[in-house]
């Protein structure tokens, strides 16, 4: 097969710091150019000194023409609100972007703009980008010119309950996602929440029904299920560097054995590669730098318990960009990523 030239777009963050780790090691794909809106043009290594003798070019300037002719494929590592600037020249000029911002995750603009405090400057683009998550969106990932990867939390959330909601096991309107962060989630950038001495030994809640990962989830769900689901979503930071736990809770809809509750997890999940069931409850290290997510099923009561763990800045983030890559691209799915 033949090679795909790529661009990582916004170089200095914790994601583009996996992604390069992980294109390294892909056999098809071949990083070309990163930018940083830093102007003194750093190298990538001096970014990440993890990645001196590998990744040594320079940085250079966000530049959609000059990008397009010699990349076939960007990853966008920015905020959101860049992110949607940086899509839309490059998907005019037909580079397949990835975007790993929020920009493209919700499919109605008006609901973004209540969100994210902003209104979205790319509708056109917005209504034709797929959500990346591959254990439901597959075949539409495959033609897509513009994937939105999935939020972190919502990953590891929507993963839990899909099969409950698919198959009308739980009750819509009861859904409650606790999940725990560790503090790379949060970005690289310097902020008081995740200052060592103010996050160490130490664990909060934070935007308790203001986070903006809830309205994405209720979106997948509710596709899934074909009907509205309604989250009340509790996120906590948790002073690891990386790694999510998910508790997802809700009502069932009639009595059901753990053992076909189960059963009806493996069933779903029978063909995908990155989805482990186990009968314990996971924990983060089991996933820790790989795409996997692990989900544990419980039943307590009248309410199924599920507990769900993933890396956030792999299957939460990079790795998922990956796995959608080799879905557009047509490589095997798990490549670079098993």
């Amino acid at each position: 097969m033949e090679s795909v030239d790529v661009a990582v777009v916004g170089a200095s963050g914790y994601t583009a710091l996996e992604l390069f780790k992980i294109l390294l090691r892909h056999p098809h794909a071949r990083v070309v150019a990163a930018t940083s809106r830093d102007g003194h043009h750093p190298k990538v290594s001096e970014l990440h000194p993890a990645l001196a003798g590998r990744v040594d070019f320079q940085t250079e300037e966000f530049d959609p023409d000059q990008l397009a002719r010699r990349v076939q494929c960007a990853f966008l590592a920015l905020p959101h609100g860049a992110a949607q600037a940086a899509a839309a020249p490059l998907v005019e000029r037909g580079v397949k972007v990835f975007d790993l911002s929020a920009d493209y995750r919700l499919k109605d603009p008006t609901v973004y703009s209540q969100w994210y405090g902003e209104s979205h400057a790319d509708t056109i683009n917005l209504e034709h980008a797929v959500y990346g998550l591959p254990e439901i969106y597959r075949e539409e990932i495959r033609s897509a010119r513009l994937v939105a990867v999935p939020g972190c939390y919502p990953t590891s959330a929507i993963l839990a309950l899909a099969p409950l909601v698919a198959g009308n096991l739980i009750q819509p309107g009861s859904v409650i996602i606790d999940s725990k962060s560790g503090v790379s989630g949060a970005g690289r950038t310097p902020k008081l929440s995740t200052h060592f001495p103010e996050c160490n030994e130490s664990v909060s809640a934070y935007n308790i029904g203001k986070h903006r990962h809830t309205p994405e989830s209720e979106q997948i769900l509710s596709d899934v299920a074909q009907g509205p689901v309604s989250v009340l979503f509790t996120p906590h930071l948790i002073p690891m560097d990386r790694g999510i736990l998910s508790t997802s809770y809700g009502s069932l809809t009639r009595p059901i054995a753990l053992d076909a509750l189960r059963q009806a997890y493996h069933d779903y999940y029978e063909s995908e590669p990155f989805v482990r069931i186990v009968d314990s409850a996971p924990g983060t290290k089991s996933v820790t730098h790989s795409n996997y997510c692990d989900v544990g099923v419980h039943v307590v009561k009248d309410r199924v318990v599920v507990v769900s763990a993933i890396d956030n800045l792999i299957k939460g983030a990079s790795g998922a960009a990956v796995q959608c890559f080799n879905l557009v691209f047509g490589f095997p799915e798990t490549t670079a990523l098993g």
